[in-house]
């Protein structure tokens, strides 16, 4: 089980909800629970040795150093133990920036081991006087029998990838083979690459290397694409995340939702926890029971302490009460109810601007229509009164 699921199994494990922004924090303090994906730019684009091998910026940097980088790839590497030293030498020849033991002068391997190293590590950097001036010559008893000891060491090369294979006794003669038979196709330029974060930090490219350092650095303070990611991999796995406290987003396996009384009925008790949690907000579990079972003792408060804890869970299962995983309780965040825009109320009072006069129209018709009728009455009454006369 690697880190991610690690951690979904312990949210999935309990009912507490966990501050993204903490998650992403902690997924960056080791290398092991993160990978690094790197994308080139069209000004700097990346190098890659073979499929799977090294990682740089530079090309001549990975090309100076292909043999020392892949040769396992390439080459059978058999070490061997030969006859011990012979003769008696009180001195041996030290390079000084890397201290490798060269050997006494007057050995017969000691300038072929010269120049091997000088072609291997630095001819491309120096002059070969410049180099020898770095050799130094020391009188150390110890040393003497380090250098005897790797002297009758022997290792061979032996290709791997050809139908007939070849060996060398050296480094330099194979490293010289590597050069003219695999070296120019095995760098490749790549576009973009994912590796884990262990190998991000131990990475042979310097510049590279500190290039992903800052990059985690600035995401140490601001993990804004950890979060994103760990966002997608934690819906993916069936948890939800929800913005609470000042926007900031958390993780948990409840739906959070705001309890609305006119669609649940819920108990008196019920009503009280989340009444007491609304006017004491972020209160913690320990001290909550203290706040809503007041003027209660002996049994009746441990038979109320049974129900308040029954009736809490209920409300943290069912989203309507959050608890935090530093212990705190609070509610979730009411949706607000929509206020119509600006465009729509202006639409709302033309509409109703508009259908003013359609309504006085119909008023006046209305009164037109019934002075008709009143004076038709008054004069049938009048006629008829006239003829009552009569």
């Amino acid at each position: 089980m690697n880190a991610f699921e690690s951690v979904a199994a312990q949210i999935k494990g309990d009912m507490l909800a966990y501050s993204l922004f903490s998650l992403a924090r902690l997924f960056l303090q080791k290398p092991e629970r993160y990978d690094v994906h790197l994308a080139a730019k069209p000004e700097t684009p990346l190098y890659q040795l073979g499929e799977n091998g090294a990682i740089s910026a530079d090309k001549q940097f990975l090309e100076n150093n292909a043999f020392r980088f892949a040769q396992k790839d390439f080459y059978k590497i058999d070490i061997s133990q030969s006859e011990p030293i012979k003769g008696n030498f009180t001195s041996v020849a030290r390079e000084r920036t890397t201290g490798t033991l060269l050997g006494p002068t007057n050995h017969h391997a000691y300038q072929p081991k010269l120049r091997a190293l000088y072609e291997q590590r630095f001819s491309r950097r120096m002059s070969f006087p410049d180099f020898q001036r770095q050799i130094e010559i020391v009188n150390d008893v110890d040393l003497v029998e380090k250098w005897k000891q790797e002297a009758q060491t022997v290792t061979t090369f032996t290709t791997t990838r050809e139908e007939t294979p070849q060996s060398f006794t050296s480094a330099s003669e194979a490293e010289k083979h590597f050069r003219q038979t695999y070296l120019p196709s095995a760098v490749r330029t790549i576009e973009q690459t994912m590796m884990d974060g262990v190998s991000s930090r131990n990475l042979p490219d310097r510049l590279l290397g500190r290039a992903i350092e800052n990059a985690w650095t600035t995401q140490t303070r601001s993990p804004s694409q950890m979060m994103a990611e760990l966002s997608t991999r934690f819906r993916e796995a069936g948890l939800h995340i929800f913005r609470h406290r000042k926007g900031m987003l958390f993780v948990s396996p409840v739906r959070v939702r705001a309890l609305v009384y006119e669609e649940t009925t819920v108990s008196p008790q019920v009503r009280a926890i989340v009444e007491t949690i609304a006017a004491n907000p972020r209160t913690n579990r320990k001290d909550f029971a203290g706040k809503v079972l007041v003027d209660l003792s002996g049994e009746e408060l441990e038979a109320r302490k049974l129900s308040l804890a029954s009736d809490l869970k209920w409300l943290i299962s069912e989203g309507y009460v959050i608890e935090f995983n530093d212990g705190s309780l609070d509610l979730p965040r009411a949706k607000k109810k929509a206020e119509p825009s600006a465009s729509s109320v202006e639409a709302a009072v033309s509409a109703a601007q508009d259908s003013i006069p359609q309504e006085n129209e119909t008023l006046a018709a209305g009164t037109a229509a019934a002075a008709k009728e009143n004076a038709a009455e008054t004069a049938a009454t009048t006629e008829e009164a006239e003829m009552g006369g009569s």
